[in-house]
């Protein structure tokens, strides 16, 4: 008897203790979190079940890994924040699997994301056919961000990233036809660095900027 009160307190202090780790990590909800996030996510309920089931363990013994891991998850989303590189590697990069009403196959094959799952995603937006979507993201978390032809259904220009947090997207030079010495030479006409640009996208044949300075 004495064990089972013991199990049921475990389960009601993680339960509580669980909510107020994630409420400091910022989470929301399972289709916010990444890898790393879904990682500590497992290892959290692997430890919580593990003290629920030994109770003979002080509780500490899970306590503190589990407010280390909540320490980690805060420092390694500080980290992504601050590097580029890092969110990438760790992160994964979003993906353009349809462009202009283009399905883009070589990405499809290249994120091992097949037509069975570009169509069901579409399903699930309620749209019914790939000819009503102009562009079509796949982001780090799996998910499909959508993008649909307008009523007359001609083309609309998508501002598509040339540099971010200091770093020069390559795939959208490639898909402009440009290279790096087109871009830095834009730059250099409105003496600017890469270095000190924040965010700069390309839209209708022209680079809209901000630096570091505006923020």
């Amino acid at each position: 008897m004495n064990e089972l009160i013991s199990v049921v307190l475990r389960t009601l202090f993680f339960y509580f203790f669980i909510i107020v780790l994630y409420r400091i990590m910022g989470k929301r909800e399972i289709g916010q979190l990444g890898i790393i996030d879904l990682i500590i996510s497992i290892l959290m309920a692997e430890l919580v079940a593990i003290s629920i089931e030994d109770v003979e363990k002080s509780l500490w013994v899970t306590i503190l890994p589990l407010s280390l891991l909540t320490v980690l998850e805060i420092l390694l989303a500080f980290i992504s924040i601050k590097s580029r590189w890092f969110r990438s590697l760790f992160g994964g990069k979003t993906s353009l699997i349809i462009c202009e009403g283009k399905v883009n196959y070589k990405e499809m094959i290249k994120q091992r994301y097949s037509m069975d799952d570009l169509l069901i995603s579409l399903r699930q937006k309620e749209i019914k056919d790939i000819e009503e979507v102009e562009y079509a993201f796949l982001e780090p978390n799996g998910k499909l961000s959508i993008f649909k032809y307008n009523f007359f259904h001609t083309n609309t220009t998508y501002p598509m990233p040339l540099i971010l947090d200091g770093s020069i997207n390559k795939k959208t030079l490639e898909y402009l036809g440009h290279d790096e010495d087109w871009l830095k030479n834009k730059l250099a006409y409105k003496h600017l660095s890469i270095s000190e640009i924040f965010y700069a996208f390309y839209k209708k044949n022209k680079i809209y900027i901000i630096t570091n300075a505006e923020l």
